[in-house]
């Protein structure tokens, strides 16, 4: 693999990791309310992309792709994931609109610990199957037919490392002191906004998943 190509793939993935979607809905979510709870859910979320990245350069996802079954079987549990999660939020929300808090600490105490905000950004990624579909694109192309562990090391962690600096830098620059006390009454409103379009997601990857089991 030539440094060009490794240029293509991270130059794609950063394309990718700030293109609107779960992951940074959620981002942008917590750190409207906590730096730090938005930075670790940056490191679950980076987690997952570790996942589907050595999938595809190790060539799991290829085979997952082959089988149709399979892929749609993940969006399916993975659009089931989605649901809940939106449905969580859109609870938040309501909470926040009968007792909202007084101030941005009390906002990133009701997010609970910082524990639970990674998990959920590791879920969140995990439950976006449509990462097979993403990473299999950009990266499978460019790899050589016989990857060595050495290259495979390089294209992972270059991904792995710019998807953590985007997601980082997204969730600092949201999660100034300014912006959490601007956007201190617009909690509840952004936890309903992330609810329904995790929905949304979520409702897409049913389909698309289910149909082809109906369909087939």
């Amino acid at each position: 693999m030539t440094w060009s190509q490794l240029a293509t793939i991270v130059a794609l993935n950063i394309a990718g990791a700030v293109t609107p979607g779960p992951d940074i809905v959620l981002i942008t979510r917590l750190a409207t309310k906590s730096r730090r709870h938005a930075l670790a859910a940056v490191a679950g979320i980076t987690l997952g992309v570790a996942w589907w990245c050595s999938l595809t350069v190790f060539g799991a996802a290829a085979v997952i792709a082959a089988f149709p079954d399979a892929l749609n079987a993940v969006q399916v549990i993975g659009g089931f994931v989605l649901v809940y999660m939106g449905i969580g939020m859109v609870r938040s929300a309501r909470a926040t609109f009968a007792n909202p808090p007084s101030t941005v600490d009390e906002a990133a105490e009701r997010l609970g610990s910082t524990g639970n905000a990674f998990r959920t950004g590791l879920a969140t990624n995990l439950a976006n199957a449509k990462a097979i579909l993403f990473f299999l694109a950009i990266i499978a192309p460019l790899l050589p037919a016989d990857v060595g562990l050495g290259t495979a090391f390089v294209v992972i962690l270059a991904v792995v490392v710019c998807s953590f600096m985007v997601f980082a830098t997204i969730a600092t620059v949201v999660s100034t002191e300014r912006v959490r006390r601007t956007l201190l009454r617009a909690g509840p409103w952004i936890d309903v906004g992330s609810g329904i379009f995790f929905t949304v997601v979520a409702i897409a990857l049913i389909v698309n998943g289910a149909r082809h089991f109906i369909g087939g």
